[in-house]
């Protein structure tokens, strides 16, 4: 993330500083400062998940979604509306939780680096693997303790409203759901090392992969893969504040 706040700060934000300065007659907040770091990550994070929601969500509408599961008579009145609604509120308190993660790699405190050389290219490859797997079995626990009875009410529930999705449930969700499945893939780069560049593209393929997983096309529909098919089966299904023990698999047999 510093990559790209380097070049935010260049280009945009110390002219933003500047002129507030000039406006409020005191000193500009430097770059090294924890408050304008803040508020600058808080304007970056927040307007790229909003473009790249509606941008990805909106294509996928667009060109991939089968609008005929609009007529389904779970589908709710206005319903993408509602999703983007929802989202809408989600994504600045979202954000505003996850900025102490970023705030810790941009200290130094995660073990992104930035030389190829590193750990070898073979690495890269690993390491990509090593994140998804990771991230995918996190989640996996994340989501059935989001469906305990004592959790799924208060924070998950809000997405199961979706009985059948859009491309636009895809972050439509309460705030504290949204930011309990994203820590894995904030503590992934704690815990092993990852290349920054690397990092950022697989955080930009997760988004897409949370939008192809409501758009309802199972390009994927097998017992490994978790695609459209199984959380399709996992909104229409699991409607109830208890998920049945390792049954997720079973369900989807049943729906296919």
């Amino acid at each position: 993330m510093d990559v790209v706040m380097e070049y935010l700060d260049t280009y945009v934000f110390d002219s933003v500083y500047n002129k507030a300065a000039l406006l409020t007659s005191t000193e500009a907040l430097p770059r090294n400062s924890l408050v304008r770091q803040s508020l600058s990550l808080f304007v970056f994070i927040y307007a790229y998940i909003v473009a790249f929601y509606l941008g990805t969500a909106g294509l996928s509408y667009r060109f991939i979604y089968d609008k005929k599961q609009e007529l389904h008579p779970k589908f709710l009145p206005r319903q993408r509306f509602l999703e983007i609604a929802c989202a809408s509120r989600a994504l600045p308190q979202i954000t505003l939780m996850t900025i102490p993660w970023i705030l810790g790699e941009l200290h130094g405190y995660s073990k992104v680096y930035k030389d190829w050389n590193q750990y070898g290219y073979a690495y890269l490859f690993v390491s990509a693997a090593m994140f998804i797997l990771f991230t995918d079995f996190c989640i996996y626990w994340v989501h059935r303790l989001e469906h305990h009875p004592l959790v799924y009410a208060k924070c998950h529930k809000l997405h199961h409203k979706w009985i059948v999705c859009t491309p636009y449930a895809s972050h439509a969700f309460h705030p504290m759901d949204g930011y309990l499945q994203s820590i894995p893939y904030h503590l992934a780069v704690f815990i092993f090392p990852m290349h920054e560049y690397v990092y950022l593209a697989l955080f930009a393929f997760v988004n897409v992969w949370s939008v192809m997983i409501h758009d309802g096309e199972y390009i994927s529909n097998n017992p490994v893969v978790n695609g459209a098919a199984h959380h399709t089966s996992q909104h229409r299904r699991f409607m109830t504040d208890r998920e049945e023990t390792l049954n997720s698999y079973r369900m989807l047999k049943l729906l296919l």
